[in-house]
């Protein structure tokens, strides 16, 4: 079973322009580029507004990317919603530290806070939108995913690497293995975020991959691309 972690008096706040990453005004939905976990376009990524900066407490070092957690504002009666209603988020960008200012006082993501960097749109659904910082407890939970694992390829001739995301259930992944239909499997390497590395030249055989998240769960999806695959394109496989 997914184990689930529950702590209280954590902070949650809203993207503003200033951020890692960009809430587009009052938009439902806004989009940012890269991020630490390197999804990239959050709303292709199937994450949109409820995606999550986390702290480095929270983040470790990238190996959280694509985790869900349940989050709701607590302990505030003029900032939180009435009934605390909570929202799901995912992992999906790093909130650096800012050193210059006191953790309680603009330094929400210095280590060891754990604190979520939300969209305005999902802070609303938690908080009254004129808060900034709210009091939060959270808890980890599995991810509902539509559709199948993604697998974007990227990279060049000598240089192999595939983005995983719409990961369900714990939603990280720990290990990636890659076949080729020339290839025994072949371990792959965490780049950044949920980029996957090899240097091995795969480029005219059909792919396959074997995904392991945090919970080890194992999921193998067999020619998921195939030989005349192209860097850049997006191929769907199974779900956990």
């Amino acid at each position: 079973n997914l184990k689930l972690s529950v702590s209280t008096h954590n902070g949650a706040s809203y993207f503003t322009k200033d951020s890692v990453l960009i809430a587009k005004s009052k938009l439902p939905l806004f989009n940012v580029a890269e991020g630490a976990c390197g999804y990239g376009d959050l709303h292709r990524a199937t994450y949109g507004k409820y995606s999550a900066g986390l702290s480095s407490m929270l983040f470790n070092r990238g190996s959280t990317c694509g985790a869900c957690f349940e989050v709701r504002c607590v302990d505030h009666i003029l900032w939180c919603l009435q009934g605390s209603p909570s929202v799901i988020l995912t992992a999906t960008d790093f909130c650096p530290p800012n050193y210059g200012l006191s953790s309680d006082y603009g330094g929400w993501c210095n280590f060891p806070k754990e604190h979520f960097e939300m969209s305005e749109a999902a802070f609303a659904e938690i908080a009254e939108k004129n808060a900034d910082v709210v009091p939060v407890q959270h808890r980890r939970v599995k991810c509902d995913r539509r559709g199948g694992l993604r697998f974007t390829m990227s990279g060049n001739f000598h240089f192999y690497q595939v983005l995983i995301s719409n990961v369900g259930l714990d939603g990280e992944v720990i290990a990636v293995k890659v076949k080729g239909s020339r290839t025994a499997w072949i371990p792959m390497a965490r780049n950044w975020g949920q980029n996957w590395q090899s240097n091995i030249n795969l480029i005219g055989q059909p792919l396959s991959f074997e995904v392991i998240t945090s919970s080890r769960r194992t999921l193998t999806s067999y020619n998921v691309a195939p030989a005349n695959w192209q860097f850049g394109q997006i191929f769907e496989g199974k779900q956990f």
